[in-house]
């Protein structure tokens, strides 16, 4: 007889091996099923070509909530995070702005640019930290259901508007136009160099299919300096060996508490029995049976692929093929014979192990997006890029080193249909390299290998539906009590003992982990499992 368990996680993505821990901590019995031979969904990593190792997409941990680190225990099974403390952006005229944990550094860096700007930004520092502490409890916590008044509803309402309550006019004007306003328009209105406001803006963009100057973005903006490593709010950190590194510790983790994983196995369905979800169909025919099942793949390939369009609600439906994805960004790998070199750079500066931006100004920026829009990658695109052997020497062998480039704009709908990026991958390629070229002279011929990810891949190797790095766009009809759909918020779903865990929940996507455990402590609450 099919052994049956309290739960089978579908995804053993950072956000499914979460949500099994919580669950293998209360005592149920948890089986995760992973498609892919190795765990970790878009948070793993991988040695593509011989002696390096790559953090193929995820690449940087800042999000990760400290109580998971905490409660899982983490840092005994392995999460080692290293800060990620400088900023470095350089510029086509051979300047450059590095921004780091010196205030007096930053000042005097700033000021070269703007001596205002130099004044305001530790000012626009604390306001963003205020801002972000306001938000905490809303992303660490399930969100009401406004379309359902109970008692309980009402009462998560009133706790939440606690966290509003005190807050001085200039707060809670900053707070709605973080709501409203364009990266771009909110930065304006603290700086005016662009030396400062580009490379500041592009975290309003990841994840989404928008321009800097597009309403809205302002929110992602807030959504990423809501990092927290160690008690250090807005810090970042490289994960050692990798962001799959952190993957590995919650697994870990989770087996310590009985949770069963299996890789190499794709889930074809979710087996259901009169309208109740019961358990799994592999793509092999297997089945395995379960009192709740928890998916972690996004919406999309949840509802419209496991599920199927035939045994859900018409409404439910269109609301779930209205929910974008829209991926919007590619990644490049390197492997380099030696350390990139930036004009004018002193020999001692920090600025090699920083987050390298190469968002020199605002329209840079639009011009990228422009190509965008009519279905082109962008032909001198937004890169974000790190070079984690620096800090961590066994991602590469001595001597040589490895770069991680996060790029925007890559959109999975080409002119010319998804199915064209087999032909526009290397294009795609060359573009980022040129582009890296013209800031940093003489990369490419450090270049020992390039290991390129168009939204095609991240789709059909990661299972990100449309390469999507979110599950779906933090754009501001698509957050909170809409994320995946009205009424469908707190993580049940239409289908009864089918529950959803991963980054196309509130309270979204990173390497945060939240969607997981508050997945996990919900099913708890109501006695699911």
């Amino acid at each position: 007889m099919a052994m049956t368990y309290d739960a089978i996680v579908v995804g053993a993505g950072h956000n499914g091996l979460t949500c099994a821990a919580y669950l293998g901590k209360a005592g149920r019995k948890v089986l995760v099923l992973e498609r892919r031979h190795a765990i970790g969904g878009a948070t793993v990593s991988e040695e593509i070509h011989p002696g390096f190792t790559f953090s193929s997409c995820s690449y940087v941990v800042s999000l990760l909530r400290p109580q998971i680190i905490r409660e899982l225990e983490l840092s005994k099974h392995g999460l080692e995070i290293m800060p990620l403390d400088w900023t470095f952006s350089p510029f086509e005229d051979g300047t450059s702005l590095l921004r780091g944990p010196d205030p007096e550094m930053n000042r005097r860096n700033i000021a070269r640019f703007s001596r205002r700007d130099a004044e305001r930004y530790p000012l626009f520092g604390q306001a963003m930290s205020e801002l972000g502490r306001m938000m905490k409890p809303i992303i660490e916590s399930p969100v009401p259901e406004p379309s359902k008044l109970t008692p309980s509803t009402l009462y998560e309402l009133l706790r939440m508007s606690k966290q509003f309550k005190g807050m001085g006019e200039e707060s809670l004007a900053a707070n709605f136009k973080m709501m409203t306003m364009s990266a771009v328009d909110f930065l304006s209105e603290w700086f005016e160099s662009e030396r400062l406001i580009g490379p500041m803006s592009v975290s309003g963009i990841i994840g989404t299919f928008l321009g800097i100057r597009s309403p809205g973005t302002a929110y992602v903006l807030l959504h990423h300096y809501m990092g927290e490593i160690d008690g250090a709010f807005r810090a970042w950190g490289l994960q050692k060996g990798g962001t799959g590194g952190v993957a590995e510790a919650i697994a870990r983790s989770a087996r310590s508490f009985g949770v069963e994983i299996k890789t190499n196995c794709p889930v074809d369905k979710i087996l259901m029995t009169a309208g109740v979800a019961r358990g799994v169909v592999l793509e092999n025919g297997d089945e395995y049976h379960a009192k709740a099942v928890v998916s972690g793949a996004d919406p999309h390939r949840t509802f419209l692929g496991m599920v199927g369009e035939e045994r859900l609600d018409e409404d439910f439906t269109k609301q779930i093929k209205r929910f974008k994805m829209r991926g919007s960004s590619g990644k490049v790998n390197l492997a380099l014979d030696s350390l990139p070199v930036f004009p004018g750079l002193d020999p001692d500066s920090p600025a090699l192990k920083a987050d390298i931006t190469i968002a020199p100004n605002i329209d840079f920026l639009e011009r990228a997006y422009d190509d965008a829009k009519y279905g082109r990658f962008s032909r001198e695109p937004f890169m974000d890029c790190v070079i984690p052997s620096l800090s961590d020497p066994s991602v590469a062998p001595p001597g040589k080193h490895v770069m991680s480039i996060f790029v925007q704009y890559a959109p999975y709908n080409l002119k010319e249909g998804p199915a064209d990026w087999e032909n526009q991958r290397e294009a795609f390629g060359d573009a980022v390299i040129d582009t890296l070229e013209r800031f940093s002279p003489g990369i490419k011929d450090r270049i020992l290998h390039r290991h390129v990810l168009t939204p095609l891949d991240l789709e059909q190797t990661y299972g990100l539906t449309e390469g999507n790095i979110f599950h779906g766009e933090l754009s501001l009809e698509q957050l909170a009590f809409m994320r995946p759909a009205a009424g469908w918020a707190r993580y049940q779903t239409p289908i009864e003992k089918l529950w959803l865990c991963g980054s196309g929940a509130h309270p979204g996507g990173g390497i945060m982990a939240a969607p997981g455990q508050l997945c996990a402590n919900t099913m708890l609450k109501a006695r699911a499992v």
